[in-house]
């Protein structure tokens, strides 16, 4: 089978609440449609013509007769993090949430990563990741102690400047605190946050390294790998699944990441492309970035037509999300979201897809579509948009 796949991630871009919005702090939150109701002039028309208008509250319009199938997907998993969103886009739903850690994390447990990494523990707060940098990066310079903070979501967070803390040691570090954040202290990720500049002017680089826990599950990545069909990835995927079932090339722009999907595709004769496309998320929603989030929408939009270029006569090409992340809301946290389904392909009926009880449909139907073994979760719905 010459069949080809891709599913397409636009990281943290959210359609509107979800049943349980409510409950996770998040009422008001609807990424796409407040950042194009804050951005008024903003066209975005080879979305629509795609069906994004379709999609909830994506304040995109509609459009009579749109070129791909269309709907949204409600998620199950509890949690909003990127890795349980990925997670159960590959069909498998976690039933209990990574824990979190709004109060800090146990002096115990920050005892035994100082034992091991032999440098001390400044801030142990949840803030956003330029927030502590100016709060406390003059004191790790000054001491070398280790920034540790986290946020809303399951995450460990280690920052230090590359010239006090060499990326390997770092690096390490992060692999220990791996390794000490297991069982009810489980997070989802465990990321290196290298620094570079002075006092004011501080920035994050491109060396981010995130240190996944492994799926609890079988995946889709699981499912393909066991039936020799290859997987390309694109951006940060590979972390989210700890390696389990794909490599990919990390990108640190949108546009990198367009770049290598076309290439990918190009060199791809069958098999499953997988990609993340994180600026939404990390450079313009955790950072309330308004205007940078509405020129991100306008760059993908334009490329959109060459992406299209790209497709063959078998291919499904799924545009997706994995939670919310709307910078015109107070928090700088993820949000708790339905997320868009846009499904393309010159053999995909148009239709509408209507609300999916869970990101799983979205696996489990590249896994019929590629003719592996179905997934734990989720119900496909192939049937309803592929032309035989």
């Amino acid at each position: 089978m010459s069949r080809r796949a891709a599913l397409i991630v636009l990281d943290g871009l959210g359609v509107g609440p979800t049943r349980d919005t409510a409950a996770y702090g998040d009422v008001g939150s609807a990424t796409l449609g407040n950042v194009l109701r804050a951005s008024p002039g903003l066209s975005l028309p080879n979305m629509a013509a795609l069906g994004f208008g379709h999609c909830a509250d994506s304040g995109i319009p509609k459009v009579e007769s749109p070129a791909g199938a269309f709907g949204v997907a409600h998620p199950r998993a509890a949690g909003k993090d990127s890795t349980a969103g990925h997670w159960e886009l590959c069909g498998l739903p976690l039933t209990d949430p990574f824990p979190t850690y709004p109060n800090g994390f146990p002096g115990e447990l920050l005892a035994h990563f100082c034992h091991r990494t032999r440098r001390g523990v400044i801030g142990n707060v949840a803030s956003s990741g330029t927030a502590i940098l100016d709060q406390l990066g003059d004191e790790h310079v000054r001491t070398g102690d280790w920034i540790v903070y986290t946020s809303a979501d399951s995450v460990f967070q280690v920052a230090a400047h590359e010239e006090i803390v060499p990326l390997a040691e770092l690096y390490a570090a992060c692999q220990i605190a791996r390794e000490l954040l297991v069982g009810e202290h489980g997070v989802s990720r465990v990321i290196a946050r290298p620094f570079v500049g002075t006092p004011g002017a501080w920035a994050r680089t491109s060396h981010r390294k995130d240190f996944s826990r492994e799926p609890i599950g079988p995946t889709l990545l699981d499912r393909l790998g066991d039936a020799f069909v290859p997987v390309v990835g694109v951006g940060k995927v590979d972390d989210l699944f700890a390696g389990r079932g794909v490599r990919s090339i990390h990108t640190a722009t949108n546009a990198d990441a367009y770049a290598l999907i076309e290439g990918g595709l190009q060199a791809m004769h069958r098999g499953f492309l997988f990609a993340n496309v994180i600026e939404f998320d990390q450079s313009w929603g955790h950072r309330n970035d308004v205007a940078g989030f509405a020129g991100g929408l306008a760059e993908l939009d334009r490329w959109i037509p060459r992406l299209l270029r790209q497709v063959r006569e078998d291919d499904l090409i799924i545009f997706t999300a994995d939670h919310g992340n709307d910078p015109t809301t107070p928090s700088t946290d993820h949000s708790r979201e339905c997320v868009p389904v846009i499904v393309v392909g010159p053999r995909v009926r148009p239709v509408a897809l209507g609300e999916l009880d869970t990101f799983a449909d979205i696996g489990q139907t590249i896994a019929e579509f590629l003719g592996v073994r179905p997934l734990v979760a989720g119900t496909s719905f192939l049937e309803r948009v592929w032309s035989h």
